[in-house]
C-alpha cells in the first residue's frame, strides 16, 4: 500500500476508464479515493490526455508532483484499437449523433480496404471534427457544431506510425493503429470512408497504450476505490 507521501510525491496511476465515464470523472474518482484515505483537505490530481467518453481504456493519471510531468506523458505516441462502420457517416465521426448520410458499399473489397490503409501511413493531414473540444474564438468547436454553426477548419498533421486492419465484417472493419499525439481517430474513420468512395464513422475504441504503458495493467476506477480500502 501507498502511502500518503509516496502520492504527495507524485504517483502514475494506469486507469482503465469504462465506457460513457469522461475523463474529468475519472480523475475526480481518484482523487476523492486519495483524499478519503489518508484525509487529505487537497492534492493535485490530473490526466495525461483525454479520452472520449464514447471510448474506453488507458488514462494516465498524475498525482502529487507528477502533475509537473503531465505534457510529458501527453507527448507519448498512442495506441487503439477499434471499429469502422463503412457506408454511413454521422455529423460528429462517431456514435455521438445520428447518422446522417447513407452511401453505397457493393465496389468495396478486400483488396481495396488494404490497398487504401496505405494512403494513412506516415506523415498525414487530418481536419478536426467540429465536435470536439478544440478550442476557436475562445469557444469549443463543438458548441459551435452544436449551434448548427459551420467553422472553417484547418488541416494539420499528424503521424501514423502503424496501422493495421484486424478484421474485415463488412459494414464493418476492426483495426489497430499507433499514432502521435493529437490524432483524431474519428477524423480517420471518416476519412477512411471518403477514400473509398464510400463514407465511414467510428463505432467503437479503446485505448491500448500510451507510450510503454499498456492497458493491461490498469485497473478501473473501482478497483482503485477497492485499493484504497475504502
Amino acid at each position: 500500500m501507498k502511502t500518503k507521501e509516496d502520492f504527495l510525491n507524485g504517483q502514475l496511476i494506469l486507469i482503465d476508464k469504462p465506457l460513457e465515464w469522461s475523463s474529468f470523472q475519472a480523475v475526480n474518482a481518484v482523487k476523492w479515493a486519495i483524499r478519503k484515505r489518508y484525509q487529505l483537505k487537497k492534492i493535485k490530481v490530473g490526466h495525461a490526455g483525454t479520452l472520449d467518453p464514447l471510448a474506453s481504456g488507458l488514462l494516465l493519471i498524475c498525482v502529487g508532483k507528477f502533475t509537473k510531468r503531465i505534457h510529458e506523458f501527453q507527448g507519448m505516441p498512442k495506441e487503439y484499437e477499434g471499429t469502422i462502420t463503412l457506408g454511413s457517416s454521422t455529423p460528429s465521426y462517431d456514435l455521438e449523433t445520428e447518422v446522417n448520410n447513407i452511401y453505397p458499399t457493393n465496389h468495396i473489397t478486400h483488396e481495396l480496404i488494404h490497398k487504401t490503409k496505405a494512403m494513412f501511413l506516415g506523415q498525414i493531414a487530418q481536419k478536426p471534427p467540429i465536435f470536439s473540444a478544440l478550442k476557436k474564438d475562445g469557444k469549443r468547436m463543438y458548441e459551435y457544431a452544436r449551434e448548427g454553426k459551420e467553422l472553417e477548419i484547418k488541416a494539420r498533421f499528424v503521424q501514423i506510425l502503424e496501422f493495421e486492419i484486424l478484421d474485415i465484417n463488412l459494414p464493418e472493419l476492426r483495426f489497430r493503429i499507433q499514432c502521435s499525439k493529437g490524432t483524431y481517430i474519428r477524423s480517420i474513420a471518416h476519412d477512411f470512408g471518403k477514400a473509398l468512395n464510400s463514407g465511414g464513422h467510428l463505432s467503437s475504441l479503446r485505448r491500448t497504450k500510451i507510450g510503454d504503458y499498456n492497458v493491461n495493467n490498469a485497473v478501473t476506477p473501482a478497483n482503485f476505490k477497492e485499493m484504497m480500502n475504502i
